[in-house]
């Protein structure tokens, strides 16, 4: 992934975003960060340059899931890359992952180099 590019972390474990942002911010990637699904809505509104949500999808409130329709129904973010990240690796949840909205899925524990690879791709389009 490109330095300069602009990653949204939407977690509420504060230690996975911890680990996330430091590994993104050692490879030039702008990192922002809230704890639940609600705020990062919130900051997507106001933010209008992220490239990337990593989005938890097991969270209190609004989960992954109901964020996500969320965004691909909200005009101006349809096509916002959102990499959901979840400890659910069960047979079946990628396909659900994908079918609620997002673009790609990584689950938990996170390979940086699998993630950092997802990131590249769907950044620019390259597979």
């Amino acid at each position: 992934m490109e330095s300069g590019k602009k990653v949204l972390i939407i977690d509420d474990d504060s230690r996975n975003i911890y680990a996330l942002r430091l590994v993104l911010r050692t490879r030039g990637i702008e990192c922002l960060d809230v704890s639940n699904a609600t705020l990062g809505l919130k900051l997507l509104e106001e933010e209008n340059d992220v490239s990337v949500v990593l989005m938890d999808m097991m969270m209190p409130g609004v989960d992954g899931y109901e964020a996500m329709e969320i965004i691909r129904n909200t005009p101006g973010l349809e096509d916002l890359c959102i990499i959901a990240v979840t400890a659910q690796a069960m047979i079946g949840d990628r396909e659900k992952c994908l079918a609620a909205g997002a673009s790609a899925y990584v689950s938990k524990p996170i390979d940086i180099d699998v993630l950092l690879e997802l990131l590249n791709e769907q950044i620019s389009g390259e597979k």
